[in-house]
């Protein structure tokens, strides 16, 4: 690719970061990472070719806006609409800017490989960009077939690639990590020698989340008692806005919960999407009084959603959380060593 056709695609990209950051809207977002894809897939004669004859438009995957974006970057120009864009980027939320400089990495992303956005390689190159030194891929595990969670030849498959992407991408560190789908008997939907492979685990409930408190309390209890367990994901599962619609929190225990978190040294994750802010209010300030540590994490499907993070950062400093209880704050091996417990 040459540098012109690279600028584009980089501006391609940029705009559907900046987009997705702002929660636009999924078909405008796509456009932009789709044409910066088609562009991508030329040869340098063949992006001349369309430049020279300005025949963009003819480009499947390529509309008049984006048309215009390639042309103006391949001119050397700043695209009109990437510089709007610019202009008008802003703060998501006051506050939280203390915590987010102390955060060294996000430990809860996902890919195409189970039900994200994005591609593995843009998830972690986005994320170094962002300042991260490290990021975890954490791909949901085989139970959740609707998010095509990946089986365990799958998940060793993607070992194999977040190793080599690490080496290409070094100093920064690309973790192995899982969403493991918290079964109905406390189990973890993986197996455990592969789970002991991986650097990071967050184990969620993503099914019959109207169960009872008892059998709720229990069935996480379960989950946090596993050696395997690194972080507890999104811990009541409840929806407050977005296009799913609204859902509310599930019942259990929640003292219970969060002793058996900080009894395991299992991270309560603070999840930073908009729409979850899990856990909430109430149930945040117990577990800071219980005396546990969190894992501030953007659950991010998409590279302009890895910018979130934000949010819960802003949520853990009104709750007065010392940045050293956040375990994505601390270096890298004293985060892997944490999670080796």
């Amino acid at each position: 690719m040459t540098a012109g056709a690279g600028a584009a695609v980089g501006a391609l990209r940029e705009i559907g970061f900046l987009l997705e950051r702002s929660r636009s809207d999924t078909f405008r977002v796509k456009a932009y990472r789709g044409a910066a894809d088609a562009l991508e897939a030329m040869s340098p004669a063949q992006v001349a070719e369309h430049q020279t004859g300005r025949t963009w438009g003819t480009v499947t995957g390529v509309g008049p806006k984006t048309a215009t974006v390639i042309s103006q970057a391949l001119a050397g120009e700043v695209p009109a609409y990437l510089q709007q864009l610019r202009d008008a980027k802003a703060p998501l939320v006051d506050g939280g800017t203390r915590m987010r400089a102390a955060m060294r990495g996000d430990l809860h992303v996902h890919s195409t490989w189970s039900d994200g956005g994005s591609p593995l390689e843009e998830m972690m190159t986005t994320a170094r960009d962002l300042g991260h030194e490290y990021c975890a891929i954490t791909d949901h595990s085989p139970r959740l077939k609707v998010a095509r969670g990946l089986s365990a030849e799958r998940l060793r498959e993607q070992i194999d690639v977040t190793r080599a992407l690490g080496e290409r991408l070094a100093p920064f560190r690309v973790l192995q990590g899982i969403e493991v789908d918290i079964l109905e008997d406390g189990g973890l939907d993986q197996s455990d020698a592969l789970l002991a492979e991986l650097d990071v685990v967050v184990a969620s409930v993503h099914s019959k989340l109207r169960s009872d408190s008892e059998t709720m309390t229990h069935r996480m209890v379960g989950a946090i008692a596993n050696p395997r367990t690194n972080v507890l994901g999104h811990c009541t599962g409840r929806l407050v806005e977005g296009e799913r619609g609204t859902r509310p929190p599930s019942t259990f225990d929640a003292e219970v919960v969060f002793e058996a978190c900080r009894t395991f040294g299992v991270a309560v994750e603070i999840n930073s999407r908009p729409e979850r802010r899990d856990p909430p209010t109430a149930l945040l300030q117990l577990a800071v009084d219980m005396g546990c540590v969190f894992s501030i994490d953007t659950d991010a499907h998409a590279p302009g959603q890895l910018d979130f993070q934000i949010y819960g950062c802003a949520r853990a400093e009104e709750m007065g959380i010392d940045p050293d209880r956040v375990i994505n704050t601390w270096p890298v091996d004293r985060l892997l060593e944490f999670c080796a417990r």
